[in-house]
Order: C-alpha cells, then structure tokens, then sequence
C-alpha cells in the first residue's frame, strides 16, 4: 500500500501542473458522462422491460375475462411471432394436466402459484428457439395458474441498440473530456505559464525588469490567477526598485569614498616621508589625516545605518519625544555655539509617548538638526516645535537659511543628493537619507517643505500608537 503511495507521488512530482490539471479535468467530465450514460442504459432497460411486463399483465387479465368455462389447457404457440401472445391454464394438480404437452415450460413455481402458495411471477423464458417474457399469477377462485408470454426479442434488440449507442455518445464524451481538460488546463494555466517562464527568464538574466503580461481593457478578468500575476508584477517592481537602489548606493558609496581614499593615501605616504618635512608639515599631515579618518568612518557607519531597514524590535520601547528633543537641542547648541536653537513643546504633547529606538530617534533629531544648522546664517536662530494633531504628534525644524530650490525639494532625502548650494559645505548627503529612513522603520512620515518668509521646514509625524 505505501508503495502505491510512494508511486503516485512520484509521478505527481514528475508531472507538471498542467497534465495533472488536464488529466484531473477529463477524468471529471468522462466519469460524469460514463455515469450519466450508464443511468440512461439501466432506465432505458427498465422502462421497456416494466412496458413489456405491463403487457403481459393486461393481456393475463384480459385471458381471464374473456374465459368461458375452460379446464385446464395447453397453450398456443402464437407467442412464436412478433407481438402475438400466448397462454395456458395450469392446475395446481398434475393429475389434471390436458393431453396435450404446454407449449411453456411449467415449474414447480408454477403449481405453487396454481395451489395460492406463491406470488405471481415474471420469468424469461425460450419458447421454439425465441427469447420470450412470461407472467405467471393465479387464476381466482380456483387451483389454477394462467401463464401468458410475449416475445421479448425486439425489446432484447431495443435495449443492445440503445447500449450501442450510448456507448458511442460515452466514447465521445470521453474524447470531450479529453479536450476540454486540455483547454481548461492551457487557459487557466496560461497566466501561471506566463509566471513561471518570467520568473525562469529573471533567474538566468538577472533582470528584474520583466513582466507577466496581463489582460487589459474592460473585460480583463479579475480571477485568482490574475491577481497571483498582477502581485508577481508588483513584487517585481519593487524587486527592481530594491536592485537599482542598491546599485546606485554601492556607485555612490564607492564615488564618494574616492575622493577621501586618495587623500588618505596621499598623506599616509607624505607622513611616511615624515624625516624630509618640517615640523609644521609634518603636523598638518598629521591633522589632515586624523580628520579624513573621521569622516571615512562616518561615512561607513552612516551606509551601515542605511543597509538596516529595519529597527531590531527587542530595542523598542516607549519614548518620550519632548525630552528627547530638549536633550538633542541641548546637545546640538554645543556643537553649533554661533547658532541660536529654539525650542516649543506643546502642554498635550509634553508627556506623550511613542514606541521607538531612544538612540535611532535621537540619531533622526540630531541629523535634522545638523542640517538646520548648516543651512543657517551665522547667529541665526533654528526653531523646533513639537505638537499634538489629530492623534499624532508633530515635530518641526525649521531654519532660516536660503531654503530648498523647487528643483531639489523631490531629492532632498536622496542618498548622496547634494543641492548645488549645498556642495561646499562638509557632509556626504546621506543625514536626510538616514533620517527619512529612520522615521520610516517608526511608522513616521518625515516631509520637507518651504518654510513660510525663507528657510526649509521638516516636519515630523509620529503616530502615538503601535506601527
């Protein structure tokens, strides 16, 4: 038994899904019409087999009543023609039986039915060589059975035709099947075809730019299979967006840590020809070198931060975006004295909490912060503003620096993005990346825009409950 199971499931893996939905299909459709033409046979058999005894029951009535006072009798052999019946009275005694021999056969069964011992019966019978259909029942009032027969070969003849032909009707229900399951298999497959021949295509190019084509227009259906295509489609855009970003990070990281190698490769060499330099030389070098190895190090945590999508969820926990914003404004007018930082928070939002990363928002703020910064005129002030709207909590920062071009606003949190006024000050225009990306894995919204009379404006949308 579990070899019978072993086999066939080794040919269901050997098989592909659409023989096995062919096969499945025409083995439906040809055991409903095999079942459906084998109903038909036994009730046709039935219905001219129940005529025929309807016949013989009339006529056996129709013997009797017509009878005068007849003893017992051996039948004619009319029976021996088509449609003429035949009968004979039977006693119960076979004492009493007539000179003459039964033209039917008389059993034991008969008598009992003669003495009231038995019910009437239906037999078939042979009489001179043709098949024919008997009755047997008793004759009322006396120790006598009437036996009447019809010939039964054209009903015999009428139920082989009719087996005949719905055995050709079977037949062709059968090749019916076949083709429709066929049908059925290559149409509704055809989009699962089209899926496992794009996905083979991807896997052997590596192209993630294929598609499943699907129907279009008003009358595009809107089935299981159709949407498993339309899904695979989406998955493959965002497949290809995944690939092409990645690619443009590893083009832009390795583009701008160039520039920073080279120089530091310049003054490793330099320094190591320290003996031929001045002290003054020698310590530039030195200066030089210890600050391009900060911002080589920078530069590889901040692609190490952008390659995490996500925040690691035993380090979530509730945080209070009042004191986080006092601490990082504190932190952040240290490192810009020249800078005046401002700080609003709203009473309904000073003791609210999100679920976060204390550290990965503290690095958001900071990054904002750092930008604001940057952008604005020295002993210029930079405001922030946290407020409650609608169930969520806004925070702002806003500068008062030359603003976002209209050109650079839809690239401002672009990796590596540099707005023209933007590349001759210190950084490597991954902080707003960073930051968006952050707000991102907190279930925030982080949008810049301008700032109403000059500057740029950040806003921050932290919803209060669980992402």
């Amino acid at each position: 038994m579990s070899g019978t199971r072993g086999l066939g499931a080794r040919w269901r893996r050997r098989r592909p899904l659409r023989t096995r939905l062919a096969l499945a299909a025409s083995a439906a459709v040809a055991l409903v019409a095999i079942g459906v033409c084998a109903a038909a046979f036994v009730l046709i058999d039935y219905q001219m087999t129940r005529q025929l005894e309807r016949n013989l029951a009339l006529t056996s009535t129709e013997t009797l009543r017509g009878r005068q006072d007849w003893g017992p009798t051996a039948g004619d052999k009319l029976c021996q023609y088509p449609a003429s019946a035949c009968f004979q009275i039977v006693p119960a005694d076979p004492a009493k039986d007539p000179p003459k021999p039964y033209a039917l056969p008389v059993s034991d069964a008969t008598r009992q039915v003669a003495a009231g011992r038995h019910e009437a019966f239906y037999s078939k019978q042979t009489v001179a060589g043709h098949p024919v259909r008997m009755y047997t029942s008793r004759v009322s009032g006396q120790d006598e059975a009437v036996q009447v027969a019809l010939r039964s070969d054209s009903v015999d003849r009428s139920v082989e035709q009719a087996a005949w032909a719905l055995s050709a009707v079977g037949a062709a229900g059968v090749l019916l099947a076949a083709a429709l399951g066929y049908w059925v298999s290559r149409t509704g497959l055809a989009p699962v075809a089209r899926l496992t021949a794009t996905a083979e295509r991807i896997a052997a190019t590596r192209d993630a730019r294929h598609r499943i084509d699907l129907p279009a227009g008003p009358l595009a259906r809107e089935d299981e299979v159709t949407r498993l295509a339309t899904s695979f489609n989406t998955m493959l855009g965002e497949l290809e967006q995944s690939v092409a970003s990645q690619r443009r990070l590893v083009a832009d990281a390795s583009h701008e840590l160039r520039t920073p190698l080279t120089a530091l490769r310049t003054n490793a060499e330099l320094l190591a020809r320290a003996d031929r330099l001045t002290d003054a030389q020698r310590d530039r070098a030195s200066a030089a070198l210890g600050r391009q190895l900060r911002e080589v190090t920078t530069l590889v945590n901040d692609l190490i931060e952008l390659a995490r999508d996500e925040e690691p969820q035993p380090l979530v926990e509730q945080v209070r975006p009042a004191a986080l914003l006092e601490h990082m404004v504190a932190t952040a007018g240290e490192h810009w004295p020249e800078i005046t930082f401002t700080t609003g928070i709203a009473p309904a939002a000073a003791g609210r909490t999100v679920p976060g990363v204390p550290a990965r928002l503290a690095r958001l703020l900071s990054n904002l912060l750092d930008n604001a910064a940057k952008f604005s005129p020295p002993g210029g002030p930079v405001e922030t503003e946290l407020a409650l709207h609608e169930g969520e909590l806004h925070l702002t920062v806003r500068d008062h620096g030359p603003g976002i071009a209209p050109e650079d606003l839809p690239h401002v949190f672009d990796r590596f993005y540099r707005a023209k006024a933007a590349r001759a000050l210190p950084g490597s225009g991954l902080g707003l990346a960073m930051a968006r990306q952050i707000a991102r894995a907190h279930g925030a919204d982080l949008t810049a825009e301008h700032a109403p009379g000059g500057g740029a404006l950040f806003r921050l949308r932290m919803p209060l409950a669980v992402p």
